[in-house]
């Protein structure tokens, strides 16, 4: 690949060529990372978003590495779908701490029509404060995608999980194409796509690539790209599965911002197992998304302190929706590491009640 086309926005990149891209020396693929992300980016802007799990436990689906799915016992508890006032209320502590997305999940196979309603005020409510927003619900019909859009829901998130070559060893009761619908009907309703996947699951580095290509060759590449690394979570088919070594898993994070140039690369799921440095090196590949808090959904995340904190030693700032000074962030910043350092109070719904070990699907 000629370094001019680096940085360009392609919906035909084949598998060899990322192969390349994988093949490169470690420092390499780092530098033309980083050089397509200042293209499109300030490298010292992280955007910040919170993630509530708005009804928990008991969903259908069969996915391998996930607690809330009926098919395993995890020891996770069954909640039902959350108040209204309870999310609004999650969502106006989100944004004191620094957040300017909040999303919102439910272990679903697909909204019910009777949930419909309730999830749309959710919305409505959240926009309100704000904050952009975002859903995953599972499956969409189109009218249910209508339904979001009109309500004014900003992003869906719905996660190819891998390649679809592996996918049937993860999961059964739903297919690719089901995916991939989904993801059609919010486009066609005006959304924005949230979808990436899952790093470390016992795929092989050409599921990584398979994973990779089919993201850059949508139609119109995601707006953001959630990275997961696999949380091992005891009950799971996949509770024992290898480790994924933490290089392989940074040359996935630069790979996906040189094919996707223009979209927000999340570092989410497996963040809390990671270093300062290894997250510093995934900032330095192109990530620059995170969740922020202390767990998604029902799976743990570094404390929402120690996120500002290493944001301050590295010279990060939230990404602003609203144009502010240097000065004026650091200030933000600073008071908000006093502030909940003084009140530790939890950010975000307890999905099982004991912090259980288990795993994000956002």
């Amino acid at each position: 690949m000629s370094n001019s086309s680096l940085g360009v926005v392609r919906h035909d990149w084949t598998k060899q060529e990322v192969q390349a891209l994988f093949d490169l020396p470690f420092n390499d693929l780092l530098f033309q990372a980083q050089s397509v992300h200042r293209q499109n980016f300030d490298p010292n802007e992280v955007q910040v978003s919170t993630l509530l799990s708005i009804k928990t436990g008991a969903c259908p689906e069969d996915c391998k590495y996930c607690p809330q799915s009926g098919h395993y016992n995890t020891g996770l508890e069954k909640e039902k779908l959350m108040q209204v006032q309870a999310v609004l209320d999650k969502a106006k502590q989100a944004k004191e701490k620094g957040s300017s997305r909040f999303c919102m999940g439910a272990a679903w196979k697909h909204p019910s029509d009777k949930d419909m309603p309730y999830v749309v005020e959710m919305v409505k409510g959240v926009k309100k404060l704000g904050l952009e927003t975002c859903m995953t619900l599972g499956m969409l019909r189109d009218d249910q995608a209508q339904e979001l859009s009109e309500a004014g829901l900003d992003y869906y998130n719905h996660n190819l999980d891998t390649s679809p070559d592996f996918y049937d060893k993860i999961i059964t009761t739903r297919s690719y194409q089901d995916r991939l619908d989904t993801l059609q009907h919010v486009r066609d309703a005006g959304m924005k796509i949230c979808s990436g996947g899952i790093i470390g699951m016992g795929e092989r580095a050409s599921d990584r690539i398979g994973l990779l290509v089919q993201l850059a060759n949508l139609p119109q590449q995601p707006e953001s790209v959630p990275i997961n690394m696999l949380v091992k979570v005891k009950g799971t088919p996949l509770e024992n599965v290898e480790d994924i070594d933490n290089f392989d898993f940074i040359r996935c994070i630069a790979v996906a911002r040189i094919l996707m140039p223009e979209s927000h690369v999340r570092l989410s799921a497996g963040r809390e197992s990671m270093s300062d440095e290894m997250q510093a090196l995934t900032f330095m590949a192109g990530a620059n998304s995170i969740f922020y808090g202390e767990c998604l959904l029902t799976t743990p995340n570094p404390e929402t302190h120690k996120d500002m904190q290493l944001f301050k030693r590295l010279g990060l700032r939230p990404e602003q929706r609203i144009e502010e000074s240097d000065e004026t962030q650091e200030t933000v910043l600073e008071n908000a590491i006093a502030k909940d350092q003084e009140a530790k109070n939890p950010m975000f719904y307890e999905a099982s009640g004991s912090a259980a070990e288990a795993s994000a699907k956002h």
